[in-house]
């Protein structure tokens, strides 16, 4: 997997004060897309263990809430296998730390392993899936943490539990 970019410091695409990976490669290509560069699963750089480690360092800060996936398309099938190994890590060395990915993919067929390989393990080390492409006639820019009125910010782990659907109750 390729990625294009390592935010050290982001207050947009979740709650707190977050690190966010952009990961390259998407096929939604979505119209009026804000990272069409990223569609491209060659552009950037590789991903690997160098990186992995300066998210993980990164995220073992106090004042980091948690860790944003991004792209392109953090559930595209060749990127999944990374985006797991990455999550995998987070939850086993930083427990407290929430995970957030966007995805133009729905919940539902992610669940239902129907998006490559791993997209049900993936979702479920979920803490808040944002799913659903961007559709640039629903865009609202009074939206918190999406583009789009179609786009959903749900609760993973009561959705996996519930068997349906729970969007995320801030609690702030």
């Amino acid at each position: 997997m390729n990625y294009a970019d390592i935010k050290k410091v982001d207050v947009a695409n979740g709650p707190g004060v977050r690190v966010s990976l952009f990961v390259s490669g998407c096929t939604h290509h979505c119209k009026e897309c804000f990272n069409p560069e990223t569609w491209d699963f060659s552009f950037g750089s590789p991903f690997g263990e160098e990186q992995m480690e300066e998210i993980l360092n990164l995220l073992d800060r106090s004042y980091i809430r948690g860790l944003s996936l991004l792209g392109g398309e953090p559930f595209e099938p060749q990127n999944q296998a990374a985006v797991l190994e990455l999550v995998r890590r987070v939850r086993q060395q930083l427990p407290r730390k929430d995970i957030w990915c966007y995805s133009g993919y729905l919940f539902e067929a992610l669940a239902a392993e129907t998006i490559g390989e791993h997209s049900r393990e993936l979702l479920e080390q979920l803490d808040i899936l944002v799913d659903g492409p961007f559709v640039l006639e629903q865009k609202d820019l009074s939206l918190r943490f999406r583009g789009s009125a179609n786009q959903r910010i749900i609760d993973v782990p009561a959705s996996l539990q519930a068997g349906e659907v729970r969007l995320w109750q801030e609690l702030e």
